[in-house]
């Protein structure tokens, strides 16, 4: 994945988050329970895709790095 698309892909799931997390539960609604729940999943699947994602980058960076010291050594 690109630097560009990563990183588009990271703001992406931060707005995501950012959405779930100004929701206001419906109490008398059918099914909020489960809506609540799911939102809550989905939450924790994006901030586990942000921190993947994250991960990633370091590594393609440090990788960068190494190879920079090669050449230059």
């Amino acid at each position: 994945m690109t630097w560009r698309r990563r990183t588009k892909t990271i703001a992406r799931l931060r707005e995501l988050i950012a959405a779930l997390d100004r929701r206001v539960p419906q109490l008398g609604r059918v099914g909020e329970p489960r809506i609540a729940s799911d939102s809550a999943a989905l939450k924790r699947t994006a901030q586990a895709q942000i921190a993947e994602l994250e991960r990633d980058a370091h590594r393609v960076a440090a990788g960068s790095c190494r190879a920079m010291k090669r050449v230059s050594s």
